[in-house]
């Protein structure tokens, strides 16, 4: 092999590294979700994994049609800028409805007393909440189940941006083979670090108890990935 065509994957498996390391998105979500839908470690790692492929393989889809249809760099580019403006924008709203979705879960999770009173004159007071009445558990388990695919979906959407730009049109040039090398390697860096960064964290919050702010947890997991869109949106991360 080349030393071109080795410095070019050298160059892959570092970008696919720091380019997670360096978006939150890329596991913040992942983690946070985790903890307030009480997942799994096998769970939250197979959906790390699928997004992941999701994520990767649709920038590695439109690189290859780019490629084979002799479409210009600039309009590649494009269409990925528009892709990450939808991806963040989708990654907002569904963090500014999850943490509205919590709020309301700790409305209904609070503590509070009724009084009763009896024709012999005696009463009485008893606490309650309404987090274990049937329709709202129903809710809960309703949005569990649905935010692994809302998750998948905006990853879907997500470019990895320094894909085609820095790694496909070059890789081209030297050989097909190179190519195949390149993406492969970013593919694996990529969604290896997610793993590894969400592993690596939901263990390190074990040490922690957080039994009485579970209620909290929708409300803070929603906030999160708010400021994950934010993050990606307005800072560019």
């Amino acid at each position: 092999m080349e030393e071109s065509s080795l410095a070019l994957i050298l160059t892959a498996a570092s970008i696919g590294t720091i380019h997670t390391l360096l978006g939150p998105d890329h596991y913040i979500p992942f983690i946070a979700m985790s903890k307030a839908g009480n997942w799994s470690k096998k769970k939250t790692i197979w959906i790390t994994f699928v997004a992941g492929v999701g994520h990767v393989l649709s920038s590695v889809v439109l690189g290859i049609i780019g490629i084979t249809l002799g479409i210009a760099l600039d309009s590649l580019e494009l269409i990925e800028s528009f892709r990450g403006e939808l991806a963040g924008w989708l990654l907002i709203t569904f963090g500014l409805l999850y943490f509205a979705w919590g709020i309301r879960h700790i409305y209904k999770s609070r503590q509070h007393s009724h009084a009763h009173f009896h024709e012999d004159g005696t009463f009485h007071t008893h606490s309650h909440n309404h987090s274990d009445d049937h329709a709202h558990v129903h809710e809960s388990k309703k949005v569990n189940s649905i935010t692994p695919w809302i998750i998948f979906t905006i990853f879907l959407f997500g470019p990895c941006e320094p894909l085609i730009p820095l790694l496909m049109f070059p890789a081209m040039d030297h050989s097909l083979l190179t190519l195949v090398f390149v993406t492969i390697t970013f593919f694996i860096t990529t969604i290896g670090t997610m793993i590894l960064v969400v592993s690596a964290s939901l263990y390190g919050l074990k040490i922690f108890s957080f039994n009485r702010a579970e209620k909290y947890s929708h409300a803070v997991a929603g906030g999160l990935i708010l400021l994950c869109g934010i993050s990606i949106k307005f800072l560019g991360l």
